[in-house]
């Protein structure tokens, strides 16, 4: 796969590389991989693939391995510990980076600096942050399948199509004790109609993959127009969807891509958007404006 050597072991945990990774697999692929998924990386493989090539611990898939294919999550180890182990065994290691900020952070845990021999992303962005933040480690870039199957499957944008909210937890309350992801929410609801937002589009929340049930059922039942998606995936999301709001969320950047109207909805008082798209509209600039 990508060009690395086989057999291949694929290590994944969080949603966002997990789905760039899964997108560059072809079913004729399954028999040179030996896969660890967990989380939402695992719910994204057995839809896909079922139950194949799934290895039931780090050592397992690593055993007999020739390289090592990772994501760079924040929600577990688990792709750490793997770097780590294919370190010790002298492995070629491969990461995959599906976002634009904190690239040096994402290789530490506990102290301990674990970086890939080689660091893959998907576009001139990230590639130029790589290169900045990680300079000595080559940097190849490759392209999003995902992103790109997701625009075509999403097709064109309504005309009177609602606004699509898509959740990533904030992990911090800015000081204001209450999470980050329903204080943007609460500030999209009071100022929609500055972004041009029409007064009768239903509002509709996305969960993220690591959301718990039920997690917003409560602020939906205070608003009347709010609703819960359910659909399948971000193209299936999108296909209804005028405008998206979100946070620092890569599916703005897909929403951007699809010719939807992308909303980063972050409040006054909480830090800047970290996309560096061109086209995103900052809701706060537009309220203070």
């Amino acid at each position: 796969m990508m060009d690395l050597p086989v057999p291949l072991a694929v290590v994944a945990h969080d949603a966002g590389a997990a789905n760039i990774i899964l997108a560059w697999i072809e079913e004729r692929d399954l028999e040179s991989l030996r896969a660890v998924m967990r989380g939402p990386a695992e719910k994204l493989w057995r839809a896909r693939f079922g139950e194949a090539r799934l290895m039931r611990d780090i050592d397992a898939a690593l055993d007999g391995a020739a390289a090592l294919l990772s994501g760079t999550g924040w929600a577990s180890e688990l792709e750490h510990d793997a770097r780590a182990a294919a370190k010790s065994r002298g492995l070629h290691s491969v990461a995959v980076v599906d976002h634009w900020v904190n690239y040096r952070a994402r290789f530490e845990r506990g102290g301990e600096q674990v970086l890939p021999d080689e660091l893959w992303v998907t576009d001139r962005y990230a590639m130029a942050e790589a290169h900045r933040a990680l300079g000595g480690i080559p940097v190849r870039l490759q392209p999003n399948r995902y992103l790109r199957t997701q625009v075509e499957a999403a097709g064109p944008v309504p005309e009177h199509g609602d606004l699509l909210f898509v959740s990533e937890p904030a992990r911090s309350d800015w000081g204001r004790g209450e999470p980050g992801e329903f204080q943007a929410l609460d500030y999209l609801a009071l100022h929609r109609d500055v972004a041009g937002i029409d007064a009768g589009a239903t509002l509709r929340i996305r969960p993220h993959p690591s959301d718990p049930p039920g997690k917003y059922a409560e602020w939906i039942g205070r608003r009347p127009g709010a609703v819960l998606d359910s659909s399948a995936d971000m193209a299936d999301a999108l296909r209804g969807a005028t405008w998206v709001a979100g946070l620092n969320s890569f599916a703005l950047a897909i929403a951007l891509e699809a010719g939807r109207r992308a909303i980063c909805a972050l409040p006054p008082g909480a830090p800047d958007c970290v996309l560096p798209h061109q086209g995103l509209i900052h809701l706060r600039a537009l309220v203070r404006a």
